[in-house]
Order: structure tokens, then sequence, then C-alpha cells
């Protein structure tokens, strides 16, 4: 009888803390603006889902396999930072932040290749209503399957 009670008891705790685990969602990495960072990319073709500016960071974890190819290990993690555009002197630059992506090894995320995908507010507020199989992984699938579902490049960096 003991030994049914502990059961029990455990199992509501391990319960417990899946339930807290889903109540805190998904999350931004704290201080990804100290990873690596990609250069200015400005995208001016309004048709481009990457229409604006943005920049890339890239973890400690992500890094070696980005610069030199391959399967990324469990657990790395991209960062995207997106801006408007807006006009000075006739050239484009950056305006307000309008979104941020995160793009993370999960193997649990079969449906979208063994990535976490999720899209956040600018202030950092998990926007739910991104699709991570529609809006994001079908072009990656697409454009970098063989890069193991990474559309940019280390050159991004240079």
């Amino acid at each position: 009888m003991k030994w049914f009670i502990r059961s029990v008891a455990a199992m509501l705790i391990v319960a417990g803390s899946f339930q807290v685990a889903s109540a805190a969602g998904i999350r931004l990495p704290k201080g990804y603006e100290k990873w690596d960072k990609s250069k200015e990319k400005v995208v001016t073709d309004k048709s481009s889902l990457f229409y604006g500016v943005h920049y890339i960071y890239v973890d400690k974890k992500a890094m070696a396999t980005y610069r030199n190819g391959g399967k990324y290990p469990e657990g790395s993690q991209f960062v995207v930072d997106y801006y408007n555009i807006r006009e000075e002197g006739g050239k484009p630059v950056k305006g307000k932040k309008n979104m941020v992506v995160l793009m993370q090894k999960d193997k649990k995320q079969k449906a979208t290749g063994g990535w976490l995908f999720a899209g956040f507010t600018p202030d950092g507020k998990h926007n739910k209503s991104l699709d991570p199989v529609k809006n994001c992984f079908e072009c990656h699938a697409k454009d970098a399957a063989a890069t193991d579902y990474v559309i940019s490049r280390y050159a991004d960096f240079k």
C-alpha cells in the first residue's frame, strides 16, 4: 500500500511539473542579443516573406555547424529580429522592430524536421497564431533540406 501511495504521489509531482512547463510556454532565450550577430540584411522586395531589415543571432552551440556545415546539435538556437523599412534620404533604413523569430533544434518536433519554430511580438510575447509548419517549415523544407533546414549562411556574418 505504501508503494502505491508513493507511486501516485510521484505521478502527481511529475504531472504538476509538466503543467508548469506547458503553462510557462515558449520564451525567447535571455541575452540572445549578445550572441554572434549577422550583418544587417535588407530585403526591399515587398512580395517577399523576408521584406524588411533583419539580423540573425546564432548561439554558441550552433555556431560551429553554422560555420562548417552538417547536422546541428540538439538545443541549437537561432533568433532573427525583423524591422520595418523606412526611407531616409531615398534609401531604405531600419524602422521599428516588428517581429522576432526563434528556431531551436528539438528532436520532439517531428512535423518541422526536428526544429521548434516560434514567433514573438517586438516586446517578446509569444505569438501563438504563427503556424510553425505553414509559416516556417514549408519554406525551410523547400529551400534548406540539405543544410538541416537552416536557410541563412555563415556568409551573412562576414
